[in-house]
């Protein structure tokens, strides 16, 4: 007997919290920001804080110090160059490097008429 009324006593209190996990996710939904997609690339070279905070490992103060090392440095040269930022470790750059990109600087080529 008393088996039985613990037992239906854990399935009510089961049952009981699976409403607020389903609450608490659609609340989080379209305004939570989403982690980049595994196959998604980030150029460091154009990216804001929120695509830097896209990616794992990266919260909002390491995104914004990427930003301003960017801004008070130049544009990055190579990837590799982004663990000169605190925050940005060497084990969390081999995670990430999939992941990085830099733009190649544009050149304007003149079509020359013969």
């Amino acid at each position: 007997m008393i088996r039985t009324v613990l037992s239906l006593v854990a399935l009510v209190s089961l049952l009981a919290s699976q409403p607020q996990t389903i609450a608490a996710q659609s609340k989080a939904g379209p305004s939570a920001a989403p982690k980049a997609a595994a196959g998604a690339v980030v150029n460091i070279n154009t990216a804001s804080a929120s695509d830097f905070e896209s990616l794992p490992g990266i919260g909002a103060k390491t995104a914004a110090r990427i930003v301003e090392y960017r801004q008070k440095n130049g544009p990055f040269k190579k990837v590799e160059e982004l663990m000169n930022v605190r925050g940005v470790g060497e084990k969390n750059f081999l995670k990430l490097k999939p992941q990085l990109t830099i733009s190649a600087a544009k050149v304007d080529h003149e079509q020359r008429q013969d």
